[in-house]
């Protein structure tokens, strides 16, 4: 043991130590205090001071210099807490993997079946394993955007601890950020490749359950970010180029991080990274996301791994925005562009490193191979530029993100505005001027009819609309000024509910309705711009049957057409033909010239033409959407008596009041309600549910009337007409069924389906 000691000191009155050592230049009274060794004072006991050096093993860091080879894992895990695992992590399949896992299984069963058997089972096996591998390789060439996303998240893929050991010669890992604790989230560490040193820092996940916890499943706190700062801050001072590992799901974002600062720690790594003088690559290895990939992102150069994804938020955080529920993240992950080939084309990643089939965890060695090539390379590239020239570059590749051009224009269709547009303020017409547009278009209706051309039809059209307009904008004052708008809005969201629901007419709705509409009319007249109102309204109507007119004149003629057409083709027929050439020879041959003086049998070959061609003709008819409705023939009208004419008469009355009164009752007045909302709803060309429903509500009508008048005793006053026809006309089955016709009555006109061709 080393000692060292001192010549015993005498302290004489009441001084204490303290009063000695109180000056370092003066002593004890003015007294040097080297001269106090030399001075014996009168003292009753000796002060010894001993001090013993320890003796300890030589620390071995960084680098041992008798590693041993054998240690599993390499000498580097002496460098770090980072060990190899005992076991073997349990492969993993994902959902779309199936196939090859049943594949995979096969050649395993067929192995065994040939140790077994000892039966060669080759060509079974290597015909396996070529189909094996075909469809590894199709499966992975052709991966969908969220399948890359659940390969960059696979538990199994290498770590940035992982990839460092392999590519690097020597790695030191350094801790904390001398502010707060160490967050194992972030590593950070010097380290050489091919005699080159380097700064690494990367997110760090865990490799099990066990390893996630302690790592916090890759998401750091401030004080990960902030240890990474202060490492940046060591390399630009040391002139070490930066290489970052990204692989996180995003910062930690619990209310301690917030409350520590996390939103400030991410955006001062932001702007300390681009003013650092050292070259900087940043590597997505598995997911980058937000901003807690990006505090350590901002590099020169930024590199993906094939089935890497980088996001500002993550599929299902997308898709439950969005669509209101994470299932939606196949679409999200598409529309997002987040995987390594779309985001190149953005021009947001710089290169993609290639993967092995399968993803990194197939093979971690080879694709830590291929990330050390692409070090080197873009290194190699970076280390040509000044430094200057490095600050710029890492700038313009921010600022050419999203980058504009001004003075060219753009596609309408590709213009989006956030802000909902602002409806412009309808400004009014003067009447003046309508009247102008008005008599424009009457001359020229007027022309077109002297010169026997359509209408035209787009003025008229144009000047309807604006009419409309300014109607409605008339209609809105009018209704503004009588107080009456709160209500009518009110009623319109009620009528809304009720169309988007498809139910009836509720009768209070209805009767808020009436109520309101006499409420209006009553007051409109004392409107302050009631005239204006009225005069547009006019020229609105006369025009309105102006255009209607030519349209039903345009429709007609186009009609006509069509059944001539038709009726062309039918008679230009070789069996017409040959008919009507046969009949016309036999009556040629008959030598008569009037019809009536035919022999019957002649005359019933006629009839039987005349009516087949007549079905041919309705069936035509029918065919170009009309409806064909037989009327009685005058003949029999006129044999018929005057009494009987009105008997007649009478009964169609009495079955038009008891339709009248069965439709004004509440249920059937409701269904026609629904029925003329939908054929409003359906417009022109209605859907094949629209359609359906209106069908189902005419049935519905159709047999409420036809039960309500057989209920009642017109049936029996119906048959006893008939008889009394017939017996008034004779027994000529022909004339009794004209005459039922003269009378009958069809349901179908009472909902107003007006849609007959005589």
């Amino acid at each position: 043991m080393a000692s060292i000691s001192h010549s015993p000191l005498a302290f004489a009155g009441t001084s204490t130590a303290s009063d000695l050592f109180r000056s370092s230049s003066n002593g004890v009274g003015g007294v040097p205090l080297r001269a106090l060794g030399k001075v014996r004072l009168g003292m009753r006991r000796n002060v010894v001071l001993a001090a013993k050096l320890r003796k300890v093993k030589k620390h071995e860091y960084p680098w041992p210099e008798d590693p041993d080879p054998n240690v599993k894992g390499g000498v580097l895990t002496h460098l770090s807490h980072f060990k190899p695992l005992k076991e073997k992590p349990k492969p993993v399949t994902l959902p779309f993997e199936k196939p090859l896992v049943d594949i995979e299984k096969k050649i395993i069963d067929v192995r065994k079946m040939a140790n077994e058997t000892g039966l060669d089972f080759s060509d079974q096996i290597i015909s396996l394993e070529n189909k094996y591998n075909q469809a590894l390789k199709d499966l992975y060439t052709n991966l969908t955007p969220i399948q890359r996303v659940n390969i960059a998240r696979h538990p199994n893929r290498p770590t940035f601890l992982d990839h460092v050991f392999n590519i690097t010669d020597k790695f030191v890992e350094l801790h904390g950020d001398r502010a707060g604790y160490d967050d194992p989230a972030i590593v950070t560490g010097i380290g050489t490749i091919d005699g080159r040193r380097y700064m690494f820092m990367g997110h760090q996940k865990g490799r099990n359950t066990k390893e996630n916890i302690m790592r916090n499943f890759g998401m750091p706190t401030p004080h990960g970010y902030r240890k990474a700062l202060r490492m940046m801050y060591y390399a630009d001072h040391h002139g070490f180029p930066i290489v970052t590992f990204i692989d996180t799901p995003g910062a930690y974002a619990d209310l301690k991080s917030e409350e520590l600062g996390q939103g400030e720690a991410i955006a001062h790594n932001l702007r300390t990274m681009f003013g650092l003088k050292v070259p900087i690559v940043s590597i997505v290895m598995g997911e980058g996301g937000s901003g807690g990939a990006l505090a350590i992102g901002c590099a020169n150069t930024l590199l993906m791994l094939e089935n890497a994804v980088f996001y500002v938020a993550s599929p299902e955080a997308c898709a439950a925005i969005l669509w209101k529920s994470s299932k939606a993240s196949p679409k999200a992950a598409e529309k997002l562009k987040i995987t390594a080939t779309e985001l190149c084309k953005l021009q947001i990643a710089d290169g993609i490193i290639p993967e092995p089939l399968g993803g990194a965890h197939a093979d971690p060695a080879w694709t830590s191979q291929q990330i050390k090539n692409a070090i080197n390379k873009e290194m190699d590239e970076l280390h040509k530029l000044d430094t200057e020239a490095l600050l710029k570059h890492r700038m313009m590749k921010f600022r050419k993100i999203g980058g504009f051009q001004e003075g060219i224009p753009i596609d309408p269709k590709k213009k989006k505005n956030m802000k909902p547009k602002e409806q412009p303020v309808y400004v009014k017409t003067p009447v003046v001027d309508l009247e102008g547009e008005v008599e424009k278009v009457k001359q020229q209706i007027l022309k077109a009819k002297e010169s026997s051309n359509e209408p035209p039809l787009v003025p008229l059209t144009e000047t309807i609309k604006k009419l409309r307009k300014e109607v409605d904008t008339e209609f809105s004052e009018a209704v503004k000024s009588l107080g009456l708008k709160e209500r009518f809005a009110t009623l319109r969201e009620e009528f809304a509910k009720v169309n988007a629901q498809n139910q009836l007419l509720h009768p209070a709705l209805k009767a808020k309705l009436d109520k309101l509409r006499e409420e209006f009319n009553k007051g409109l007249l004392t409107a302050p711009n009631y005239e204006d109102l009225k005069y547009k309204l006019d020229m609105l109507k006369e025009l309105s049957k102006a255009y209607d007119l030519a349209e039903s004149n345009k429709k007609a003629a186009k009609l006509k057409q069509e059944v001539n057409k038709k009726f062309s083709e039918i008679m230009d027929r070789e069996d017409v033909k040959e008919k009507v050439v046969a009949l016309r020879v036999e009556v040629e041959n008959s030598g008569v010239s009037k019809f009536d003086d035919l022999d019957d049998s002649l005359r019933e070959k006629i009839k039987e033409l005349k009516k087949e061609l007549e079905f041919e003709f309705i069936d035509v008819l029918k065919s170009l959407g009309l409806d064909v409705e037989l009327k009685a023939k005058e003949p029999v009208e006129q044999t018929l008596p005057s009494e009987v004419k009105n008997k007649i008469e009478e009964l169609n009355g009495e079955i038009n009041e008891r339709i009248e009164s069965v439709i004004n009752t509440t249920d059937l007045k409701d269904k026609v309600e629904l029925l003329k909302l939908e054929i409003a709803k359906a417009g022109k060309t209605p859907d094949s549910a629209a359609k359906n429903r209106i069908v189902a509500l005419e049935q519905q009508i159709k047999q409420s009337l036809a039960a309500a008048v057989e209920s009642s005793n017109l049936k029996e006053k119906h048959e006893k007409l008939k008889a009394e026809i017939s017996q008034t006309v004779g027994s000529n089955e022909s004339l009794k069924k004209d005459d039922e016709d003269s009378f009958s009555f069809d349901a179908s006109r009472v909902v107003g389906a007006n849609r007959t061709f005589g």
